[in-house]
């Protein structure tokens, strides 16, 4: 670890009001004390071969509370920044969310960042591995807000809540379950619908999947889409984002990496139930910025998804004045006024 890293992370613990992303880490690091980093490491090997092997797992994938724990440390610090980011950036329009629930939840990271957004929801997080369930409350342990971690097999009913999230589990799953699952969340949320998927073309198309079950049934695209229409991107471009992921000591052994951080790739959704509008906040006519600015002396170019369906390259001079000065601070996912 680099000197400056151990300042900052110094620096981070010290602070009484460490984000979320902090909390998770110690919490981890908590879990995994006295745990053999040769265990660890072997499970996460085998993990990352069954996923990058692809298809619907025939037998299960987290096979041992080790794999559950290793899993966790892998990849809960990715899956909660990517979900804490496709929160804020659709939170305005969803309104004051009282209830969540998680579908295929794990170990809860879903559940850190819907509660980072609304403290005072109550939140579910719904899983098969009852290995998963257990630790996902014991990193809970020391945190305010009641989530509760209940067994469910994939396509069975949810509970009914205002949010329901689908996050990194489309993968693991057939096609009709895909759909099963997707289903279930629609009919359980009151308002509001979000499934993510890894940033890859394959993740991308499981998201399109979901986007066109949504519309189909009269769900109003809340984000990333700033219109109803299809999807302008062609291939082999395709929509998805980006969230960073500062990594802890033990985070970086497992991922066998020297950076003390990383980008975690997503694809997204989010939508609202037809006529759940109330309690949230009309879109406004802004573009979605597909890609991050590229900047250079006296202009920004930028990558837009545009209200009326198109997607291309947008220019911003320095002699728009304050445009410019927005799209030197614009990031890759915000919004962008058209």
């Amino acid at each position: 670890m680099t000197e400056p890293t151990r300042q900052y992370d110094a620096a981070v613990s010290a602070n009484p009001h460490r984000p979320a992303a902090f909390r998770l880490r110690d919490a981890l690091e908590a879990q995994s004390a006295g745990v053999p980093l040769a265990k660890l490491t072997a499970s996460v090997d085998r993990l990352i071969g069954r996923y990058r092997a692809g298809g619907a797992a025939q037998a299960p994938i987290l096979a041992s509370e080790v794999d559950v724990l290793a899993y966790a440390l892998y990849r809960m610090p990715a899956t909660f920044a990517a979900c804490q980011n496709l929160l804020q950036h659709s939170a305005f329009q969803l309104g004051g969310i009282e209830s969540v629930v998680d579908l295929g939840g794990g170990t809860g990271a879903a559940a850190w960042a819907a509660l980072e957004e609304w403290p005072d929801a109550t939140v579910t997080v719904l899983d098969q591995v009852e290995p998963a369930l257990r630790l996902g409350q014991r990193l809970r342990s020391d945190e305010p807000g009641g989530v509760e971690f209940r067994r469910w097999l994939a396509g069975g009913a949810a509970p009914p809540a205002d949010l329901v999230t689908v996050s990194y589990v489309l993968s693991e799953l057939t096609a009709a379950d895909q759909l099963g699952v997707t289903r279930a969340a629609m009919s359980a949320a009151r308002r509001a619908v979000a499934v993510v998927e890894p940033g890859t073309p394959d993740g991308y198309a499981r998201i399109m999947a979901v986007r066109d079950e949504l519309r189909s049934a009269g769900w109003r695209l809340v984000a990333p889409c700033p219109h109803q229409l299809d999807c302008p991107l062609v291939a082999p471009d395709w929509c998805h984002f980006s969230a960073r992921v500062e990594r802890s000591a033990i985070h970086r052994r497992l991922k066998g990496g020297e950076l003390g951080h990383e980008d975690e790739k997503f694809a997204y959704v989010v939508a609202l139930a037809s006529g759940s509008d109330e309690g949230g906040a009309s879109a406004p006519d802004e573009a979605r910025i597909l890609r991050h600015p590229v900047k250079r002396k006296g202009l920004v170019e930028l990558q837009l998804c545009r209200p009326d369906g198109t997607a291309g390259r947008a220019v911003v001079t320095k002699r728009r004045g304050g445009d410019y000065r927005q799209a030197r601070d614009a990031r890759w996912g915000d919004a962008w006024p058209v």
